[in-house]
């Protein structure tokens, strides 16, 4: 039998290789979208992505005769526990052939790290945190992954269940058809009397005020989401970084801000699926596949629902089908009809109730696991 190897890496050219290795577990794969080499490689910079000012983290590599077979990073981070008020850390970027000794060997090394770190649980996966990519998918391996949202292939159920995880919490991901949305009675009915009785007035992204409107952004966004399980603040530079990237991306018309008497109470995010189109891309954007993101546009038929957050005081008044009923109309005037609404914690029951007042369907679910240390 060979031996294993785990190695910390922290050149870029390793760091590269760390993030190429992926293109080995899913050569054979039809549903992986590679991910954009130049955003991997940004948010692995511990020196100058924001993330880092508030956490830590180790990559690991696996090798087995001189070959790497597996990936993992380990990551603490600081804000989530200073919120929480526990000693939790995080794995991450996992990727592994389907060899159960060479997956231990990564989940020790990185529970090992944490361990060290004074963390008492490992929980994952989070590439960094919840709110970046979050979660493993565990149904729903026959489709392709929404814009920003993780796949993976089946046999990590299994490595992640014999290392001993167990589960912490599932997410859902609903698919969304215009003509279903539409057709919902009820969706239209409590739309209406909440817009009529609030006063609700829905805007769009004045992209002409980007620094304003992000302005907007970052007071709801860590007031909304504030009571949900496991949820971690953005820090201002982490909303800027995010925000400069998502930037090009953005169809106005479905960033969407909420306002009564002139006080802002919400906010939606919706974000054309480019996975449709960086697919083609093999991980490059340079030197000319930043052209498609243009003149392929059109080719999306897909949209995601990223973020909708109404503030605690104005929940509970329907509002978030007001928003619902505009996402889906705002979207069929650009030409998308089918969209995701993900994810949503499983026991989130405002949320679900919504996605199924909208007769959304859940159509993929991701774990979140968690190991005692």
């Amino acid at each position: 039998m060979s031996d294993i190897k785990i190695k910390t890496i922290n050149t870029k050219s390793e760091i590269k290789k760390f993030i190429k290795f992926a293109w080995e577990i899913y050569k054979d794969n039809p549903y992986w979208v590679p991910p954009l080499i130049f955003d991997k490689m940004r948010i692995l910079d511990r020196e100058k992505h924001p993330f880092y000012k508030h956490a830590s983290a180790e990559f690991f590599v696996a090798e087995k005769d001189g070959k790497m077979v597996g990936r993992i990073a380990a990551i603490k981070n600081e804000l989530h526990n200073q919120v929480h008020n526990d000693k939790v850390g995080f794995f991450g970027f996992f990727e592994c052939i389907n060899d159960q000794q060479v997956a231990n060997a990564l989940f020790d090394a990185a529970k090992n790290w944490l361990k060290e770190k004074g963390c008492d649980t490992m929980r994952g996966p989070a590439n960094p945190s919840s709110n970046d990519e979050y979660g493993m998918l565990i149904e729903g391996f026959d489709d392709e992954p929404r814009i920003l949202m993780t796949y993976n292939p089946k046999y990590y159920l299994d490595l992640s269940d014999n290392y001993g995880f167990k589960k912490a919490k599932d997410l859902y991901a609903y698919s969304l058809e215009n003509q279903k949305v539409v057709s919902s009675e009820k969706l239209r009915r409590v739309a209406e009397i909440a817009r009529q009785r609030s006063k609700l007035k829905i805007t769009q992204l004045n992209m002409k005020e980007f620094k304003k409107e992000l302005d907007k952004v970052k007071y709801v966004y860590n007031k909304a989401w504030a009571p949900n399980w496991g949820f971690v603040p953005m820090t201002d530079e982490e909303i800027d970084a995010m925000a400069k990237d998502l930037k090009p991306l953005v169809e106005p018309s479905l960033v969407l801000f909420g306002e009564i008497d002139n006080e802002l109470v919400g906010f939606a995010l919706v974000m054309l699926d480019y996975n449709q189109i960086f697919k083609s891309f093999n991980g490059r954007l340079l030197p000319f596949n930043f052209i498609k993101l243009f003149t392929q546009r059109k080719k999306i038929t897909w949209s995601r629902v990223l973020t909708l957050g109404i503030i605690p005081e104005y929940q509970k008044r329907g509002l978030d089908a007001v928003f619902y009923w505009e996402i889906v109309n705002r979207a069929a005037k650009v030409g998308i009809l089918k969209g995701e609404a993900s994810w949503i914690l499983e026991d989130n029951a405002m949320m679900n109730r919504g996605a199924q007042v909208m007769n959304g369907e859940v159509y993929k679910k991701y774990r979140i696991y968690d190991i005692k240390i």
